[in-house]
């Protein structure tokens, strides 16, 4: 576990942090930011069967409260690493835990893989998560046509940061 100056840590999420991270999507839209397939309100057995098929699931930590979560998607040794399931707290957003959440996805995916390459795909309506991943180096390089719960046209914007090579 490694700390930061604003109080935040992480460690590998447990069945025991679900409940928690369960009531971060605050709406369907949300929840379908998060997690397209999963149905609104998430349970801790949806999120229980995503982490089963998912890899390095993490939460942040704010002054002992679970106020972050993220995982792989997809990893490979040596290759591309795609974070996920990326969901902050409502009452944590906008204080610098989703930047450190994905810095910390990054060091994994460096330390665990050896990844070149981390990937995040993002909703063209999420906003404040496109910026954020925007001003730390990722790069769009696809938009898929998806449909949202609603049946409306949404872009899922594939968004990739070249990593370190050694």
């Amino acid at each position: 576990m490694q700390t930061s100056s604003l109080s935040l840590s992480h460690r590998p999420a447990t069945s025991a942090d679900l409940a928690t991270i369960c009531g971060f999507p605050q709406s369907a839209e949300e929840l379908f930011f998060l997690f397209p397939k999963a149905t609104f309100p998430l349970t801790p057995e949806q999120l229980q069967r995503a982490m089963d098929q998912r890899a390095d699931a993490t939460v942040v930590e704010l002054r002992g409260q679970v106020v972050g979560y993220a995982n792989f998607y997809q990893w490979a040794q040596g290759g591309r690493c795609a974070i996920g399931n990326v969901i902050i707290a409502p009452a944590a957003r906008g204080q610098g835990v989703g930047r450190y959440l994905i810095n910390r996805m990054v060091d994994l995916a460096i330390s665990r893989y050896a990844a070149r390459e981390v990937t995040v795909a993002c909703f063209n309506h999420n906003v404040s998560a496109l910026l954020l991943y925007a001003g730390m180096g990722f790069e769009p390089y696809a938009i898929e046509e998806r449909v949202d719960h609603q049946g409306q046209r949404v872009a899922l914007i594939q968004l990739r940061r070249a990593l370190p090579v050694g």
